[in-house]
């Protein structure tokens, strides 16, 4: 009786194996793209207030939108990690993230100042988005967090260029120094 009713038990279907269960990649991933971008949207948001070069305002709108899109994504992922919101980065100044100190800079600033401020946390934040997408891409393993990073890279490359396009890039400066604000 006990193998007649193991037999009746629903069995394994070929087919689409099931998706790989997050890893700590994965959610690490997820929980530190969150915080950036929304540091970055913070800093995107007010810049067409900003009295600053209307075509940066206009680069801060597209990227403020795909902002907005990339975290309904991420925390869309995060739920389905089923790893709580604990915001473990929540505070922290990491390497591409808008600092606090960054965020008050530019509530000050306007003009040539405030374009500025925008267009350096901004370089930083897509350049790191795209190391943290890569790092996903070879290391993750839940298919939907590597496509969205995948996503994110291609959108935050293509954001580069439209940076690039009105701010070119400025050489480092030699000895270490870091170049002077523009006023």
């Amino acid at each position: 009786m006990a193998l007649l009713a193991v037999g009746c038990a629903a069995q394994p279907t070929a087919g689409t194996p099931p998706a790989p269960a997050f890893n700590a990649t994965d959610t690490a991933w997820i929980q530190l793209m969150i915080p950036m971008d929304e540091r970055a949207l913070l800093l995107a948001e007010p810049a067409p207030s900003r009295k600053g070069d209307p075509a940066l305002a206009a680069l801060a709108a597209r990227t403020g939108l795909r902002l907005r899109e990339d975290l309904v994504r991420l925390r869309d992922l995060l739920e389905l990690s089923g790893i709580p919101d604990t915001r473990p980065h929540e505070g922290h100044d990491m390497p591409g993230m808008v600092s606090l100190d960054t965020l008050k800079r530019a509530g000050t600033a306007t003009g040539r100042a405030f374009d500025r401020i925008l267009t350096d946390a901004l370089r930083a934040h897509l350049t790191q988005s795209r190391m943290l997408c890569a790092s996903e891409h070879t290391q993750g393993q839940a298919g939907k967090a590597k496509e969205e990073a995948a996503a994110v890279a291609r959108s935050t490359a293509e954001q580069i260029s439209w940076l690039d396009e009105l701010r070119p890039a400025e050489p480092a400066a030699s000895g270490g120094a870091t170049p002077a604000t523009v006023p």
